[in-house]
């Protein structure tokens, strides 16, 4: 016995990780594999068995959660670990620039800008330029400081446009000048200060003798920098990831940083943690069997001593609907914890509906119900609003969104006149637009003209065209897309994308917009139990980081949609194939893979080849379920028979996504022809030959 029950429950590999004290540490931790109590233990370990101060040691993580989750957890432990410095990157920086504020050249009450904060004072500087394009500037901005740039180094990473270096230096004069800091601040000017004042350098270093940091994986390049100027020789520092699970590349994590870890810190000792305490065998076969693809990745095999598990399933389905009818009558036959994985938030509209209609009990994790996002409220506002010019909801919710310059004065004004008009908002319109101000009757005026505009053309092409022309046309869609925050821009254009889908099963004329609206309306009015206690759970993969399920369903797993269209870049395909192992160490106890052979995308029906991540599992791990031969239309196995067949080692390709290559291998794999082909970008990839694009061309070797 220890004397520290907690450590005496650890296996040999956990307990390795606490034990560890001397040089540098990384502990490579497994999905599953219990890091969070390796971490805490260690901090009461410090304490308890080697009489460390704890103010001595700095833990840092990524959010507030987990900092006050291992706060918690350690403290209960051993109560000194309270007096710890437990924080996030960020409280860490405004931490030490409040201290130091003189020397960073800050008045200690500085404030803290958010991404909205940085777009207003872009606009101080320049009142001229639009919306979208200082949003764009606020991005690169916050983007150079991830990687530790300033406006005199080479900005190429971040973008070659020439102007953003002067815009970059502006914006950062301003900022100094009202003596602020922006979330980038934080960590940048941290860093700065510890390389440039050797005294505020030394002090902090002989403060925090023992630095740990939690997922290190999500860390970019400035905090990674910061971490280097905070440790000398003697400093003890520990770090817990796993590249396996670096999935966070678009907020500016950088996966090398835990890779290179051991070169940055030179004699590192690397326990890994591989004994998984979630999921089957199966599953984690799975997930080892894709990941192991990746170059990028320092290694190991996560195993379990739980007996038995069913083998996970793939099951290629011919479209969507029948993806979501396959989930349902999952769900139906048994009462199983069951999680829906979708790449795209836009991708649980068909869920919910589905679920609404069967009064089948969900929650979704990490956003709104489809019907209750702001975009879709104001695109739907849009289409009410040709649909019956009485309602008055709907119009003073979209009139000026975006912003026209119509103010509360100006909507009254029309509102007063509706009696006259016998309720017609647009015949108010006009009989106020003579009694507003130039400027809010030109505007008005072009909010009426562009809806009556785009209103005339139904009746002509489909209403999916019609829908996106009304979303473009009055500026929602540029309204959306110049969100501050990049990932949230891109989100909401997704969703105003599935809309349109929706609305493609509808004729395009007054009825059918009639319908698509009523159906609609319909849904949204349909009372369902959301709570926590819902056994169905509707979640993008992203947001499934730390969670887990009994059952795991993975939808839209073709090309193009998961993985996404990254062909072009290795780092992301590699981003792609981590976050595929993410989203299958979340399984329990079952996994279910789904693939569909085709689609609707932008209110189009479109054919669909299998993701390449179930080109890359071995056959003997997965059961066949669903259409796996037939389930493909006709067209797409006629194009498959006569581009695909006979592909020998040696036969010269072209696929349209990866261009020309040659095959290195073919085999049979539970009955159906397998190739492998390299392709000139370097890149290798295996095909179902019976689902592929892959084309024979001239230059066999």
């Amino acid at each position: 016995m220890s004397g520290l029950p907690e450590l005496d429950s650890l296996n040999d590999a956990q307990r390795a990780a606490v034990l560890h004290c001397e040089g540098s540490l990384l502990i490579l931790a497994g999905a599953g594999s219990g890091k969070t109590r390796v971490i805490t233990v260690k901090i009461a370990w410090l304490i308890r068995h080697y009489g460390v101060s704890p103010h001595s040691i700095l833990a840092v993580t990524f959010t507030n959660k987990a900092a006050g989750e291992m706060r918690q957890r350690a403290a209960a432990i051993t109560a000194e670990a309270g007096d710890a410095m437990i924080r996030t990157f960020h409280s860490f920086g405004a931490w030490m620039l409040r201290r130091n504020a003189a020397e960073a050249g800050l008045s200690r009450t500085f404030s803290i800008y958010d991404d909205d904060d940085a777009v207003m004072l872009l606009r101080s500087i320049y009142p001229e330029e639009n919306r979208a394009t200082l949003v764009r500037y606020a991005r690169q901005i916050s983007r150079a400081k991830d990687y530790g740039l300033r406006a005199a180094d080479n900005l190429d990473v971040i973008t070659h446009e020439p102007e953003f270096t002067e815009v970059y230096r502006a914006y950062q004069e301003r900022l100094q000048e009202i003596g602020n800091v922006d979330f980038g601040e934080l960590i940048l000017k941290p860093v700065e200060l510890l390389r440039d004042t050797p005294a505020i350098r030394t002090r902090l270093q002989q403060r925090f003798r023992y630095i740990l940091v939690d997922e290190y994986q999500d860390s970019n390049v400035a905090q990674h920098e910061l971490l280097k100027q905070l440790a000398n020789d003697s400093t003890y520092v520990c770090v817990v990831g796993d590249d396996d699970q670096s999935i966070y590349r678009f907020r500016g994590a950088e996966v090398r940083n835990i890779l290179t870890f051991a070169d940055t810190f030179p004699g590192t000792s690397i326990v890994k943690l591989e004994q998984n305490y979630r999921s089957t065998n199966p599953i984690l076969e799975v997930a080892g069997a894709v990941v192991r693809n990746n170059v990028g990745r320092l290694g190991k095999t996560l195993w379990t001593d739980r007996a038995g598990g069913d083998a996970p399933t793939v099951n290629l389905l011919r479209d969507q609907d029948h993806e979501v009818e396959f989930c349902l009558s999952l769900i139906e036959q048994d009462d199983v914890e069951t999680a829906i994985l979708y790449r795209t938030n836009a991708q649980s509209r068909l869920f919910e509906t589905a679920f609404l209609r069967a009064n089948v009990p969900y929650r979704i994790v990490g956003s709104l119900r489809f019907y209750e996002r702001e975009e879709i409220k104001d695109a739907l506002a849009l289409l009410r609003l040709v649909a019956n010019r009485r309602d008055e909801i709907s119009f003073r919710r979209i009139v000026n969104k975006p912003t026209r310059g119509l103010g509360d004065k100006s909507v009254q004004a029309v509102a007063d006149r509706l009696t006259d008009a016998r309720g017609d908002l647009f015949i108010a319109a006009e009989a106020a637009i003579p009694k507003l101000s130039k400027r809010a009757a030109s505007a008005l005026r072009a909010f009426v003209d562009t809806v009556t505009a785009v209103t005339g053309t139904l009746g002509t092409g489909t209403l999916s065209d019609f829908t996106e022309r009304l979303i473009r046309d009055s500026g929602l869609w540029e309204h959306h897309a110049a969100n501050t925050d990049e990932v949230t821009a891109k989100t909401k254009l997704e969703n105003l994308e599935e809309l349109v889908n929706a609305a493609s099963l509808y004729p395009a004329t007054e009825e059918g917009l009639s319908e698509f609206l009523e159906l609609i309306e319909l849904d949204q009015g349909r009372e369902l139990d959301a709570d926590e206690s819902a056994r169905v759970t509707l979640i993008t993969m992203h947001n499934t980081k730390g969670l887990e399920f009994d059952r795991v369903i993975i939808t839209g797993l073709e090309e193009g949609l998961f993985p996404r269209g990254a062909d072009t870049d290795p780092d992301e395909i590699e981003e792609e194939r981590r976050l595929f192992y993410v989203a299958v160490t979340r399984a329990r106890d079952q996994l279910h893979l789904c693939s569909c052979a085709s689609r609707r995308l932008h209110g189009q029906t479109k054919e669909c080849a299998p993701s390449r991540f179930l080109n890359e599992i071995p056959s003997e791990l997965i059961a066949r379920r669903g259409l796996p031969r037939t389930g493909h239309p006709a067209g797409a196995r006629a194009r498959a028979a006569s581009t695909a067949a006979g592909l020998p080692p040696g036969a010269a390709v072209y696929h349209d996504d990866y261009g020309a290559g040659v095959v290195t291998r073919s085999w049979d794999s539970d009955g159906e022809p397998v190739v492998q082909v390299q392709f000139e970008t370097g890149r290798t990839a295996r095909f179902l030959t019976r689902y592929s694009t892959l084309e024979r061309i001239a230059g066999d070797l």
